[in-house]
């Protein structure tokens, strides 16, 4: 009985997730961390949801900045023997929306023309219209 019990509630309570997840337009991606690996993960499941045919949102700020600078190089990483920053660009060539937190390259003493191709500026209200889309599932590294 307890068994039943306890299968039955698991159902219960993951189901939802499941199905909000699977209708779910896409990722809101915000990247922060400076972790080879971190990032990695972000580019990875960001990757994986353009191939499901869904959206992906992707604001760096802070230290993941560096990854939409030219020639700032990231570490290459196995078992895919690709860098965050690799995976960041053919994310953007597959349709990814990668933007730059507007406080990034003031701070860094940059100005745009360091950026990669096809990144753009967050701002704090598209940035906010993002994250309450209740469409879009919400990550943070």
């Amino acid at each position: 009985m307890k068994k039943i019990f306890a299968m039955t509630l698991a159902v219960v309570l993951f189901i939802p997730n499941l199905l909000s997840a699977d209708s779910a337009k896409g990722l809101n991606v915000i990247l922060t961390s400076k972790d080879s690996q971190t990032q990695m993960m972000a580019m990875v499941l960001s990757m994986a949801t353009l191939k499901q045919n869904k959206k992906v949102n992707m604001t760096l700020c802070s230290s993941a900045g560096d990854l939409a600078v030219k020639g700032m190089e990231s570490e290459v990483l196995k078992p895919m023997n690709k860098s965050p920053k690799m995976m960041l660009q053919a994310i953007i060539k597959k349709g990814g929306n990668v933007m730059i937190c507007p406080i990034y390259l003031p701070n860094v003493n940059k100005d745009k023309s360091v950026l990669l191709e096809g990144i753009t500026f967050a701002t704090p209200a598209g940035g906010a219209k993002e994250l309450l889309d209740l469409d879009f599932q919400n990550l943070t590294y």
